[in-house]
């Protein structure tokens, strides 16, 4: 049985910037040769078919999953039921990691799983960390005091926080 691969999160309070750094961090990972997933959780519904389309037509119909394919992309739309929160177990066990290096997931950041934790300061929030012990390191952009004792990232420069993916993070799986 093949060993899934890696998963790391980015846990952070709305407004930080966590797609932002994500699609900065994507293209340093790849320039890697790493093959990347990703894991989005949103709390708002979304379509992601058209009104009219023909696959829009048959999930309205009652067909749940849909699955809309072309020679270029696969996408599947499965029904959920909104009474109870998805959790990332379940959207692993659904995801298609053959031949990835890594998940990288945004959001679920009350579930324990090893994550970096975003924090901007002009947002007034308050750290995520220590109360959460999965959180790896800390991408922000002032100094915080007192000094955590995991590793300190800045959370403007990608290409640090992509080395520590990959000298850090990566290195002490393998």
């Amino acid at each position: 049985m093949l060993q899934p691969p890696p998963l790391l999160g980015f846990a952070a309070y709305s407004g930080t910037g966590k797609t932002t750094l994500l699609t900065r961090l994507l293209p340093l990972l790849n320039a890697n040769r790493l093959k990347v997933g990703v894991i989005k959780h949103s709390h708002h519904d979304f379509e992601i078919d058209q009104p009219g389309k023909d696959s829009y037509r048959l999930r309205l119909a009652g067909a749940t999953p849909v699955m809309l394919v072309s020679r270029f992309r696969r996408a599947i739309i499965s029904e959920l039921s909104a009474a109870t929160e998805v959790t990332l177990a379940e959207q692993l066990a659904a995801f298609p990691s053959a031949g990835l290096d890594l998940i990288l997931v945004e959001g679920f950041r009350d579930e324990r799983y090893p994550k970096i934790e975003l924090h901007r300061s002009a947002l007034g929030k308050p750290l995520l960390y220590p109360s959460d012990p999965s959180i790896i390191a800390i991408a922000c952009d002032t100094r915080l005091q007192p000094e955590p004792p995991i590793p300190k990232l800045d959370l403007n420069d990608p290409s640090a926080i992509a080395g520590f993916i990959l000298n850090t993070y990566l290195s002490s799986l393998s």
